[in-house]
């Protein structure tokens, strides 16, 4: 086994290396995550006011982020913001806010959806009862757009996680990059490494995303049966 491709993945420190790199796909994409559905929570709530400069905005925030590829936004974070506005941030924040800008679009989008879909009769019944627009928001429709959102919302955090392989474009230590780099240096020892490093890299965003994947479809299934 000395020879064998598997063994590559346990040779010195590369197994730990390769859960490091994970743990940074990992935390990058929560941190990315909370950032921008707080954000888009906000502007979510924005698109859904009279105000139609607001909304136009905000709509036009939505398609820029929908319009250009991720790798496009992460080299213009990356590349031209730091020359531009002499922001000088390690590579791995410099991916936080571009995932962040992107999921605050995106989840807007799902927010705002979701709060549109709450019957009209709610917001009567709460107007009625005196509520003004924030008491309405926080009390009526915020607990029933959750459950409306939660759904979309984590399937937004399985591409997000996914999307971390670009990371690699960025000079990002990630579990992607670990794993080339791991390939490289092993090249003439291990010719069929490349087999075992990135079949591991696979299982292990299996094991990410497939727990967040079947509670989605277990959301949509139970929304579904009321």
């Amino acid at each position: 086994m000395a020879h064998s491709g598997i063994s590559v993945l346990f040779e010195g420190t590369n197994f730990t290396r390769l859960m490091g790199g994970l743990w940074t796909s990992v935390w990058i994409a929560v941190v990315s995550l909370v950032i921008g559905l707080l954000i888009g929570t906000i502007f979510g709530l924005l698109r859904t006011m009279r105000s139609r400069i607001i909304r136009f905005i905000l709509l036009l925030y939505l398609e820029f982020f929908r319009i250009v590829p991720t790798v496009v936004l992460l080299f213009l974070v990356y590349y031209i913001l730091p020359r531009q506005f002499d922001i000088n941030l390690p590579a791995t924040w410099m991916a936080v806010l571009a995932f962040s800008l992107w999921v605050a679009a995106e989840f807007s989008d799902i927010v705002r959806g979701a709060l549109e879909s709450v019957p009209q009769h709610q917001r009567e019944s709460g107007l009625a009862l005196g509520l003004n627009q924030w008491q309405l928001f926080r009390y009526v429709l915020l607990s029933q757009a959750i459950q409306l959102e939660l759904p979309a919302t984590i399937n937004l955090a399985t591409r997000v996680i996914k999307t971390t392989s670009l990371l690699l474009m960025i000079s990002v230590m990630d579990v992607i990059n670990v794993g080339q780099q791991i390939i490289e240096a092993n090249n003439q020892t291990h010719p069929t490494g490349i087999f075992w490093v990135y079949g591991l890299i696979f299982i292990l965003y299996f094991i990410v995303d497939y727990p967040l994947s079947l509670w989605s479809k277990h959301l949509t299934a139970k929304a579904e049966r009321k």
